[in-house]
């Protein structure tokens, strides 16, 4: 007597594998995803133009422009205020930015320390 699968799983192996294909390639795009993320760069300007902020996808820090104006020996809280206010908000639009795009490659499943 032959041991035989109930018909709901005779069919299995085609869709896991149809499944094993899809997640490979949902796996080669998101490093797609990330290597592009880590090319391009994010500038922001706060404080109206005082301070300049240009960070890449990977979250470094490329460059720190201030106007002249901005540095006063005497109001040295300011600056340190609008230093974290502009490194806050370029690391908000990286991680917005990445999310959106690695969203558009996993169907908006989430996929810890991936973005």
């Amino acid at each position: 007597m032959k041991a035989r699968l109930p018909k709901e799983y005779q069919n299995a192996a085609p869709n896991m594998n149809a499944m094993v294909k899809k997640a490979q390639k949902m796996q080669e795009d998101m490093a797609r995803v990330q290597d592009e993320l880590a090319e391009k760069e994010f500038t922001k300007q706060v404080g109206g133009g005082a301070l300049e902020l240009v960070m890449t996808g990977d979250k470094q820090l490329k460059s720190v422009t201030l106007k002249p104006e901005v540095v006063d020996p005497d109001d040295i809280e300011m600056l340190q205020d609008l230093i974290i206010s502009g490194v806050n908000e370029i690391l908000k639009e990286v991680d917005e930015y990445g999310a959106a795009e690695m969203g558009k490659v996993t169907d908006g499943v989430s996929f810890p320390g991936f973005i």
